[in-house]
């Protein structure tokens, strides 16, 4: 007697992978990217942010302080749109190997985003808890909102 799976006990068609219901491949050039590297790309285009607010503010990064704090936070948010939006990847993108593609119906494109959907990325990532929620295709809400997905290169 064959036994049928229960609903809920495994994966389904829609859902086998993360990407699989837009159309990505598993592994690969264009699969959806892990945690640890876009953690490390998050960090790297943080610590730019922070060496050019150093710069900016003649203080050192480890000084602080409230005019630098902006400083940093401004830079990031305008680093991360820009490079986000026209080219498709932050510096801390590239040197992980990743690219920020926009998703359309089921499909993602191959080209960057754009600069209005590299704005609200950016800026739902600079409020943090959009980052951190995500859905199974991990993409935070800041995705969602920019319907963009990370991927490898």
């Amino acid at each position: 007697m064959a036994s049928s799976a229960q609903p809920g006990t495994g994966p389904t068609e829609e859902f086998r992978f993360p990407g699989n219901r837009l159309g990505l491949p598993e592994q690969g050039p264009g699969s959806v990217s892990g945690w640890g590297r876009r953690i490390l790309a998050l960090l790297l285009d943080w610590l730019i942010a922070g060496l050019v607010a150093s710069a900016i503010t003649s203080k050192p990064m480890w000084a602080g302080g409230n005019d630098y704090n902006t400083s940093q936070l401004v830079t990031f948010f305008a680093m991360s749109a820009i490079l986000t939006g026209l080219v498709g990847s932050t510096i801390g993108h590239r040197v992980c190997g990743l690219r920020v593609v926009p998703v359309r119906g089921t499909k993602t494109d191959t080209v960057p985003p754009g600069l209005i959907a590299g704005v609200i990325r950016s800026l739902l990532i600079c409020l943090l808890l959009p980052a951190v929620v995500y859905d199974r295709d991990r993409r935070g809400l800041h995705d969602r909102a920019a319907k963009t997905v990370v991927v490898h290169r």
